[in-house]
């Protein structure tokens, strides 16, 4: 590993030990050259996904994108940090379990979706609102109304019905 103040390549793991329910490894590590200290989280990858987005462009999967965006849409919301981690780590699971290696952009959306629907109905229309591209009141009073009508019994459970039509 090399070190991020120095850039030797020569540091030394001090102390190793699970991190994230096992999922993770966390290692403190000590540059063998400046001396400086730092840690890193190792993740097992199942496979390297690619994401295939609408304009039919291949992108590497990051997680650290995937994770941003839900912790955007949970901002400020009643959810802590390490539960945020802990959806994160979920939804790649549940992408690398898909057996797939390119994904389209769409699914991982509305798994996305799927999730934060489950957790917080506002989490779900920000995140919404993003990956549909809203662009005027009418966009959030339709999934509003889907999701009222949800709530009261009078629609199905897939809320995606309020998806704008043409866009993804």
């Amino acid at each position: 590993m090399r070190c991020p103040f120095c850039g030797h390549d020569d540091t030394q793991v001090k102390d190793s030990r699970p991190h994230e329910d096992g999922a993770a490894i966390r290692r403190r590590r000590i540059c063998g050259s400046c001396g400086q200290r730092f840690t890193t989280i190792e993740r097992v990858q199942l496979r390297d996904l690619v994401v295939i987005k609408a304009d039919s462009r291949r992108v590497p999967f990051e997680r650290d994108k995937l994770a941003r965006s839900v912790r955007i849409a949970l901002r400020k919301r009643p959810v802590d940090a390490e539960r945020i981690e802990r959806i994160v780590n979920g939804l790649v699971r549940r992408l690398e379990a898909m057996g797939e290696t390119d994904i389209p952009s769409r699914d991982i959306g509305r798994l996305v979706m799927d999730t934060l629907r489950e957790i917080d109905s506002v989490a779900y229309i920000r995140f919404a609102s993003v990956h549909w591209d809203f662009r005027e009141t009418k966009d959030f009073a339709d999934i509003l109304g889907t999701i009222s009508a949800s709530v009261s019994g009078d629609a199905g459970e897939d809320f995606p019905a309020a998806e704008p039509k043409g866009k993804d």
